[in-house]
């Protein structure tokens, strides 16, 4: 007893192996086991360990640390009953036991809240279920992008319909205005011409008489060239436009949306002014805007027009730049509060059913964000509205008009060369044939498109004058069929009013457009300039 004593107190033990001495079977099963579950445990630590490492995308990757510390202490500590069979170290085993019970702790401590989680997570025909779901509500998200798309395009046709209208409605409400100015074109015209036939002799006054005619036929077609812009599809042409030009040209129209109580004001506009934008577009917009400040001014007032450089952050819309700010103020009633945040909405409208579609403030809009620009409205009530649109300022030059280089003089010849001339109108046929045979050309006419094709095969001539507008086959008809054989030969396309796309079908280097009225000395510049490129 004293021993047993006296050996726990100075620790000198004896292997636990000795007691299993007498059977050496027992002694090297428990050696197996033990050996056999610390390599295993300690294999099963180290794949887990190698698994996370390789898998980190894992979740609960620290769950899977803690089973692997848990299972390489529980390995090292079968190590330790095998060293104890042979050697005392018993305080060695009870820290390795103890690190041991940490790790089996913690990862029980950690485990039953992951249980729950687990239990928690759908199983694998929860979530075929829910991806059928989901397949579901992206087939109904397509269909339903499929009808948004349909109402976009629907919605673009409608607007475009509107703005012809829109169009249209301006036309008609100058209508009495250019009825007047034609008649005094007409009257101009048939004046001098009368003239002309009474004193046949009398060359001076003659020539006085027929530049009187001309300058009137002039006039009629800048107004109908204004009028065809105004009413039919055009694309958007951005060019470099000179604005005090553009201006001049607009002013007189803009004068009979205003009146017959309004008056219309053009401050003086900087010549060096270019702006980059589509003319007839803004020409549309500008009347629009004037027709507005007329119904804003019902007992008379004043529209101004400027114009001034802006330079930096002229918007919050636009990037810093250099703009023009083209401004148009009217004397009338003003907008409130509400009424201007919602001006420049397409259809909103405060006038009357019929006297308006509320599109005016929306396509001047969209003529400035369509030229890089944009739109403010200044307005209070009482005390009128100024709109200014901010329009790019052109990096180039506009283009050079030419003025009185057509109505020069100068001797055009064509001798030698043999034209074909389409056109189902007699009287304007046989003045475009005078016209060229006097400039010493040949030529061959025929009354329609038909006829103008079967005249061009047999003829095989040097060049093409074609009426657009004729029945059954137009003249862009007339050059698709006539280009088949003969892919160069220069054509002159005559219209006064046409289909942008069909004339875009057929145009290139070798076609120009020669836009009535015109001056016979613009037919041949026009002519001489394809036979002698």
């Amino acid at each position: 007893m004293l021993s047993l004593l006296a050996a726990l107190s100075n620790g000198s033990y004896a292997p636990h192996g000795a007691a299993m001495a007498w059977r050496s079977d027992l002694l090297w099963s428990n050696v197996a086991a033990d050996a056999i579950l610390a390599l295993a445990y300690f294999l099963i630590a180290l794949g887990l360990a190698v698994l996370i490492r390789r898998r980190r995308d894992f979740a609960f990757g620290w769950m899977f640390w803690c089973f692997a510390l848990f299972l390489a202490a529980d390995s090292l500590n079968h190590l330790m009953s095998i060293v104890t069979l042979w050697h005392p170290f018993y305080g060695l085993q009870a820290i390795v036991k103890g690190l041991t019970a940490a790790a089996s702790i913690a990862t029980a401590i950690a485990l039953w809240p992951l249980v729950s989680k687990v239990i928690s997570m759908p199983s694998r025909a929860q979530l075929s279920a829910a991806n059928a779901e989901l397949e579901a509500i992206v087939e109904e998200r397509d269909a339903a992008l499929a009808e948004l798309r349909e109402q976009i395009a629907h919605r673009r046709d409608l607007e475009a319909a509107l703005l012809q209208s829109q169009k249209l409605e301006a036309i008609g409400q100058l209508t009495g205005g250019i009825a007047h100015d034609f008649n005094n074109l007409l009257q101009a015209v048939a004046g001098n011409l009368e003239l002309i036939a009474r004193k046949p002799d009398d060359i001076d006054r003659v020539v006085s008489w027929s530049a009187s005619a001309l300058n009137a036929v002039e006039r009629g077609r800048l107004l109908t060239g204004q009028l065809l812009a105004f009413s039919s599809k055009q694309r958007v042409d951005l060019q470099s436009v000179r604005l005090t030009e553009l201006i001049g040209g607009v002013k007189d129209l803009l004068e009979r949306a205003v009146a017959p109580l309004g008056q219309v004001g053009v401050e003086r506009i900087d010549p060096g002014l270019n702006v980059e934008v589509d003319a007839l577009q803004l020409e549309l917009a500008l009347l629009n805007l004037a027709f507005n400040a007329r119904d804003a001014m019902p007992e008379g007032g004043t529209l101004t027009i400027s114009a001034e450089h802006r330079s930096g952050a002229v918007s919050p819309e636009l990037p810093v730049g250099d703009y023009v700010a083209l401004i148009l103020s009217d004397t009338g009633v003003g907008m409130s509060p509400e009424v201007r945040a919602r001006a420049a909405e397409p259809f909103f409208t405060t006038k009357a059913a019929g006297k308006g579609t509320g599109m005016g403030l929306s396509m001047a809009l969209g003529v400035a964000r369509r030229s890089g620009g944009s739109l403010a409205i200044d307005s209070e009530e009482g005390r009128g509205t100024a709109i200014t649109l901010f329009l790019r300022v052109a990096a180039g030059q506009p283009r050079r008009i030419v003025g009185d280089d057509a109505r020069s003089d100068t001797r055009i010849d064509l001798s030698g060369y043999t034209i074909a001339l389409v056109d189902d109108d007699a009287q304007v046929r046989g003045s475009l044939a005078d016209t060229l045979i006097s400039a010493g050309a040949t030529v061959r006419e025929a009354a329609d498109g038909g006829a103008g094709v079967e005249l061009v095969r047999s003829v095989r001539p040097d060049l093409l004058v074609v009426d657009f507008a004729m029945p059954g086959m137009t003249g862009a008809d007339v050059v698709g069929q006539v280009r088949e054989e003969h892919p160069d030969l220069p054509v002159v396309l005559v219209t006064g009013f046409a289909d942008t796309a069909k004339l875009n079908a057929v145009a290139d280097a070798s076609v120009a457009v020669l836009w009535k009225p015109f001056e016979a000395q613009e037919l041949l510049r026009k002519v001489a300039g394809l036979l002698r490129r």
